[in-house]
This record gives structure tokens, sequence and C-alpha cells, in this order.
């Protein structure tokens, strides 16, 4: 059963990474460079300064830095763990992939990219939800098109890509409780 799950997996990569074409190369390189976002990151810490105060703010600084950490790092252990190749480090898919990241990297299971940007997406919807109601929804969408474009310039499989969506999910929600704890406990918002 595994091994007919990661052949579909094969089969929705190939399908999805070979969607794209030149014209949209260097977009999806933008798109999926880590940089990209941080005047977005800024905008959201901006957001969460004007509704909440500087007090409150460096408690989310700090406990967003603890997520990305956390998030980061978890993803390092299942990549070692599992050792599940990258699709642009396997022979047997070279012909019929495109491959046009900068590079790409040994392990693939899961996405860290896919896993940071999600658990932001979560953090930060969830904790302005009461302000911006569609921010929630805006940045979700952000976050599966990043993620998407770590199957565009063929660096991770579907599975890879779901699985660093679920679990920065988690991370997000997780973070999220723990902000609005401290914050209730310190700053008494």
């Amino acid at each position: 059963m595994i091994d007919r799950l990661i052949e579909y997996d094969k089969t929705l990569f190939i399908f999805l990474n070979n969607l794209g074409s030149p014209t949209w190369d260097n977009f999806w390189l933008i798109i999926t460079d880590t940089y990209t976002f941080i005047p977005l990151y800024a905008l959201l810490l901006f957001l969460l300064y004007k509704k909440f105060g500087l007090k409150s703010l460096l408690i989310f600084v700090i406990i967003i830095a603890l997520m990305i950490t956390f998030t980061d790092q978890v993803t390092n252990i299942f990549k070692r763990t599992f050792e599940r190749p990258r699709p642009c480090g396997e022979e047997s898919l070279m012909g019929q992939i495109r491959f046009i990241a900068v590079r790409c990297g040994k392990y693939g299971f899961f996405s860290g990219h896919s896993a940071n940007s999600m658990a932001a997406a979560v953090f930060a919807g969830l904790t302005l939800r009461s302000y911006y109601k569609n921010l929630i929804f805006m940045l979700l969408f952000w976050s599966a098109v990043v993620a998407y474009s770590r199957i565009y310039v063929g660096v991770h499989y579907p599975i890879d890509i779901i699985c660093g969506l679920s679990f920065g999910a988690l991370s997000g929600f997780a973070f999220y409780k723990i902000a609005k704890y401290l914050l209730k406990r310190y700053i008494s918002v």
C-alpha cells in the first residue's frame, strides 16, 4: 500500500510539475524564495503592533521566532529520519520533470516552506481574526501558493507539501494558543 501511495505521489508530482512553462519560471522562483515575503511579515507584525501594542508585540516576536524555529527543526528531524530523496535528486525522474530551483537539497519529507508558511498564516490569521475577518483566508491562500511553488520548481512531492501544510497548521494553532495564554497572563489583553 505504501509503495502504491508513493507511485501515485510521483505521478501527481510529474503532472503538477509539468504544468509549468519558461514564461512562468521566474515568477515561481520569486514565490519560492525565502526572502520574498519579508514585506508581508513586516506588515503582519505592524498589524499586531497596531492592534495589541508594543508589549504584546514583543511577546508575539518571541513566540513567532520559537514557532518558526520549532517547525524548521522538526522538519529537519523528519527529513533526516525518513531520508526520502527529493524528486530533483531521483535520476529515474530526470527526463520527466522540470527542475528550475537554484539547488536541490538531499531529502524532502516534509516541506519546511509549507510548514513555516502555514504556521505563520494560521498564527497571524487567528490572532488578528477579530480585527480582519478575511485575513486568515488570504493568508491560507498565500501559504498554498508558496507550497505549490515547491512542486513547480521540482524539489517536493505533493505528500511532502500536504504533510508540511498539516504540520504547519497544527504548529500555528498551538503557538497561537501559547501566545493567547501569555498575553492573558502577562499583558491582560
